[in-house]
C-alpha cells in the first residue's frame, strides 16, 4: 500500500513544491490548505495509512501552530515548514514533539524535505540502543528517536545492553552514558568492539561530565561519535541521521563490492571470503558445485547478448530460489558455483537433479522469441586442499559433464 503524506499549506508555490518531491519518494500527497480542510480529509481514514505530515506553521486558521498540534494528537509524525524563523518561532516548534522544522529559505532547503521523507520510513526497520542508568534520560531519548520511527531499546547499564545487542540483531546503532555502575560507558564501547566493528554498530557517546579529552577517550575507545548533556534536539538529530547514514552507506559499498551487477547475486569476490569464513569452522561435510549453461554462446548468437543477459537473469532467479540455504554466486560468463556446508551429500546430489531438471522444463520468452536451455553441473564433496582444490575438482566433474552429452550432474 502507498503510504500518505498529508500536507496542510496555504501557499500554491509551497504545495507545489511539496506534492512534486513526495510523489516523486513514492508516497502519496493528500493535500489540504487549512487546518479545518485537514481536519476533514482526516476523519475520513485511519493514521496508519500516513507515513506522517508536513504542516506550515502559519495559517489563516490556525496562526499559531494549531495545526501542528492536531498532526501531533493525531498520531502523526510531524515536520513543519515555516517562511519566519525567529528565535521565538524556532523555540516555539521545537517545544512541540516534532520530527524537525524546515524554513522556506529558498528551493534547496526542501531536499531536506526529501532525506527526513526517506528516513522517517526507513527508520522503523533500524533498532536504536540507550544505555543509561538514569531512567529520566533514557525515557527522553527513547521518546525523541520515536518521533523519527525508530525502533528502541533501553538498558539501564552495560551488562544489560550487552544482552540486548545479542538478541536484536536490528540494532544498528547504540547511544551510551560513560557515568554507569559497574562497567563505565567507555568500558562498555571497549568491550563490544570485541564483537561489532564500526561497519557494523555506530556508537554514540554520551556524558554531562565537563571533563576535558571525554570526548575523544570515547573516540579512542571505538565510539563513532559523541554528544554532550544538555544538548539541543536538533544536535541530537542531526548526529543520530548522520551515523544511521554512515552505515547505512557503508552497507551499500559492501552490497555493490560484492555483487554480480547483471543478475544482483553474490560475485566471485563473496563467494570467497564467505567460503573461506565457513570452513575456518570446519564443517562436518562440504560439497561444491559449478552449474554451466549449456551452448550459451548460441544464445547470444542467436538471438543476441540482450537475450543472454535475459538468460543469465532468468536462471539467476532459480539459483537464488534452489540455493537459498545456502552459498550460491555467479562466477562469471555463463557460469555459477554453489557451495553447501554440513549438508548430507545424497541430499546436495538431489538438490542438484532437481534444479537441472527446472531448468531444462523453464521455457523463456524474450520479445516474443521463445527458448530454452540447460545446464551442465560439476560436484565434488572432497574438501581437502581447501577451496581452490574444491573449485580444481569440480571443474573436472563439469568437463566430463559437457563431454558425455550436456545436461548432466556429475560428481566424485
Amino acid at each position: 500500500m502507498q503510504r500518505k503524506v498529508l500536507i496542510i499549506e496555504d501557499s500554491k508555490t509551497s504545495m507545489t513544491l511539496m506534492r512534486s518531491l513526495i510523489t516523486k519518494a513514492k508516497l502519496r500527497p493528500v493535500c489540504t490548505t487549512s487546518l479545518v480542510e485537514a481536519k476533514h480529509v482526516f476523519s475520513s481514514s485511519a493514521p496508519e495509512e500516513y507515513l506522517c505530515a508536513v504542516v506550515d506553521f502559519n495559517l489563516p486558521d490556525a496562526p499559531n501552530g494549531e495545526a501542528i498540534d492536531f498532526a501531533i494528537d493525531s498520531f502523526l509524525p510531524t515536520i513543519v515548514v515555516t517562511g519566519s524563523l525567529d528565535e521565538s518561532t524556532r523555540t516555539t516548534i521545537l517545544n512541540k514533539n516534532v520530527v524537525d522544522y524546515i524554513p522556506k529559505e529558498n528551493a534547496q532547503v526542501y531536499d531536506y524535505l526529501t532525506r527526513l521523507l526517506n528516513r522517517l520510513d526507513k527508520n522503523k526497520r533500524v533498532g536504536v540502543l540507550v544505555v543509561d542508568d538514569s531512567r529520566v534520560s533514557r525515557h527522553s531519548m527513547t521518546a525523541l528517536l520515536r518521533r523519527h520511527n525508530f525502533i528502541t531499546f533501553e538498558a539501564a547499564d552495560a551488562e544489560q545492553g550487552i544482552e540486548l545487542l545479542k538478541t536484536n540483531s536490528n540494532i544498528k546503532l547504540a547511544i551510551i552514558d560513560e557515568n554507569m555502575p559497574g562497567m563505565s560507558g567507555i568500558q562498555m564501547i571497549s568491550e563490544l568492539r570485541k564483537s561489532y566493528s564500526k561497519d557494523d554498530l555506530g556508537i554514540i557517546g554520551i556524558s554531562s561530565d565537563t571533563k576535558s579529552g571525554l570526548s575523544a577517550r570515547f573516540i579512542k575507545s571505538g565510539a563513532t561519535d559523541y554528544l554532550h548533556k544538555p544538548y539541543c534536539h536538533e544536535e541530537f538529530f542531526c548526529r543520530i541521521m548522520q551515523n544511521v547514514e554512515r552505515l547505512e552507506n557503508i552497507e551499500t559499498i559492501k552490497r555493490v563490492a560484492n555483487s554480480d551487477y547483471l543478475t544482483g547475486l553474490p560475485n566471485r569476490r563473496h563467494f570467497f571470503t564467505r567460503v573461506t569464513a565457513i570452513q575456518k569452522y570446519t564443517p562436518k561435510s562440504q560439497s561444491l558445485a559449478i552449474i554451466d549453461i549449456d551452448h550459451f554462446k548460441n544464445v547470444n548468437d542467436t538471438y543476441g547478448h540482450d537475450c543472454g543477459d535475459y538468460t543469465l537473469k532468468e536462471l539467476a532467479k532459480l539459483v537464488a530460489e534452489y540455493f537459498v540455504d545456502y552459498t550460491a554466486a555467479r562466477f562469471g560468463g555463463e557460469e555459477f558455483c554453489v557451495y553447501f556446508s554440513n549438508t548430507d551429500p545424497e541430499q546436495v546430489l538431489q538438490i542438484l537433479e532437481n534444479f537441472r531438471q527446472a531448468i531444462e522444463n523453464k521455457s523463456l520468452t524474450f520479445e516474443k522469441q521463445s527458448l530454452s536451455c540447460t545446464v551442465s553441473i560439476g560436484l565434488t564433496h572432497k574438501s581437502k586442499g581447501g577451496i581452490n582444490a574444491m573449485l580444481s575438482l569440480a571443474d573436472e566433474h563439469l568437463y566430463r559433464a559437457k563431454n558425455n552429452g550436456r545436461n548432466l550432474v556429475i560428481g566424485d
